[in-house]
C-alpha cells in the first residue's frame, strides 16, 4: 500500500525538477536564440529558477521559449521513451506550465512571466489559449496518471 505513494512522491518531485528546469532552460536558450546575452541565471528547483539575458533585443522570444520547451521537452521526452513515469512528468509540465501563466496573470507579480510577457507586447488572447490548451489537456492527462499511480494493483 505504501509503495504506490512513495512512487507518487518521487513521481511529484521529479516531475517539478523537470518542470522547472526545462522551462528555465527553454528561457536561456529562448534568450541565446534572439540574440540576448546570459548575464546570470539559477536552476535550482527549490527555489524560484530565474535567468537574465542583457541585453535582450527579443524579450518575447526569450519569455515564450520558457513554458513552450517546458511543455515541449518533457512531452517529447515521455513520447520516445513511452512509459507511464515520463508520462507523468510530461503531464505535470504541461498543467504546471499553464497553471503558471495563468497565476502570473491573475497576480500581477511583475516577477513572473505573465506580466513581462504583456510588457513585451504579447497578446493576451495568445496567453489565453496556451492556459486553456495546457491546463485543459494537462488536467485530464494528469488525473488520469494520478489515478493510474494511486490505484492499488490486482495481485
Amino acid at each position: 500500500m505504501g509503495n504506490r505513494f512513495v512512487h507518487f512522491g518521487l513521481l511529484l518531485a521529479a516531475s517539478w525538477v523537470a518542470m522547472t528546469v526545462s522551462h528555465e532552460v527553454g528561457h536561456i536558450v529562448g534568450g541565446w536564440a534572439g540574440g540576448g546575452t546570459l548575464t546570470d541565471f539559477d536552476l535550482a528547483p527549490w527555489r524560484l529558477p530565474y535567468s537574465v539575458h542583457t541585453p535582450d533585443p527579443n524579450p518575447r522570444l526569450t519569455l515564450w521559449a520558457g513554458p513552450l520547451l517546458g511543455v515541449a521537452v518533457p512531452v517529447a521526452a515521455a513520447l520516445a521513451v513511452r512509459r507511464r513515469g515520463p508520462r507523468f512528468v510530461a503531464d505535470f509540465c504541461l498543467i504546471a506550465n499553464g497553471t503558471y501563466l495563468a497565476l502570473g496573470w491573475a497576480t500581477g507579480d511583475p516577477l513572473l512571466d505573465t506580466p513581462k510577457m504583456l510588457a513585451a507586447g504579447t497578446s493576451p488572447a495568445l496567453i489565453a489559449a496556451y492556459c486553456a490548451v495546457t491546463i485543459g489537456v494537462g488536467y485530464a492527462r494528469f488525473r488520469a496518471d494520478c489515478v493510474a499511480v494511486l490505484t492499488p494493483r490486482s495481485p
